[in-house]
């Protein structure tokens, strides 16, 4: 009973101690790219400098920097939703008698960013991809506050289809870590699992905050806050869709700015 008291305050310590490291150096992150500023683009909004390449650097070092930094980020906004997933699996090694728990335990992590790693190597190029089209089309780059509010508008609306609804529900099921074996295949496997569950289940959210403002803590601490909730929550469906009425108006508002309805 004493060694599963001190196991578990173990486990929620270190896990109290990389949120908060990673949310530190995410807000530095982000307070240091502020200081460069944003570029002007017709139309009336700025690009973020995450997406450029500074003079002296190489692509390489801007990927690596913005890689490095996203996988930071996604720690900071997606442990308190993996916390609990963690634990359930680190109790159900528990109850089959496991003793390499803590490195079973942190392969299931280092599974789950590993999906979010490379869903950061998919976004980068795509980003520096288009910011090279705006700063080469004026009248693309006119264009862009339209089509941020468009997508905002479906990213809303994503919350409420059944593809949402099933992938939700198996980020909330805890019960599916009760059938896993103890081993570190079916760790990382597990891991995996949860990862691409959960990128299914944000597409959405993850969306906003790359078009809106990846370099935004605004933005970053609600679609963290978010994800936590619909997740963690009693109701987590009916979270979801609430949040969703809320991105689908916010998204109706941003178009009529877009159009200089108001």
């Amino acid at each position: 009973m004493v060694s599963e008291r001190v196991s578990r305050r173990t486990f929620f310590a270190i896990s109290a101690l990389l949120f908060a490291s990673s949310v530190a150096v995410t807000i530095m992150w982000c307070s240091s790219m502020s200081t460069m500023g944003e570029m002007p683009m017709p139309g009336g909004w700025t690009m973020s400098m995450a997406w450029m390449r500074m003079p002296g650097q190489t692509w390489l070092g801007v990927a690596t920097s913005f890689l490095g930094m996203w996988i930071v980020m996604m720690v900071a906004m997606m442990l308190p939703c993996l916390i609990p997933m963690l634990w359930h699996y680190r109790q159900a090694g528990v109850r089959q008698g496991e003793t390499r728990l803590g490195r079973l335990t942190a392969l299931v992590g280092v599974g789950y960013f590993f999906v979010w790693t490379v869903f950061g190597m998919i976004a980068f190029p795509v980003g520096v991809a288009l910011a090279e089209l705006d700063m080469q089309m004026t009248a693309l780059a006119r264009a862009v506050p339209m089509a941020v509010a468009v997508v905002v508008l479906i990213a809303g609306a994503f919350q409420f289809t059944a593809w949402k609804k099933h992938h939700l529900a198996c980020c909330r099921n805890t019960e599916l870590n009760c059938r896993l074996q103890a081993d570190a295949g079916t760790a990382w496997r597990h891991g995996l699992h949860l990862g691409l569950n959960c990128c299914h289940c944000c597409a959405g959210l993850m969306t906003i905050l790359l078009v809106v403002g990846v370099m935004d803590l605004r933005v970053m601490a609600a679609v963290t806050v978010a994800v936590t909730v619909e997740r963690l929550a009693p109701a987590g469906e009916s979270v979801a869709r609430a949040i969703g009425a809320v991105i689908v108006g916010a998204g109706s508002i941003m178009i009529a700015r877009a159009a200089g309805l108001c």
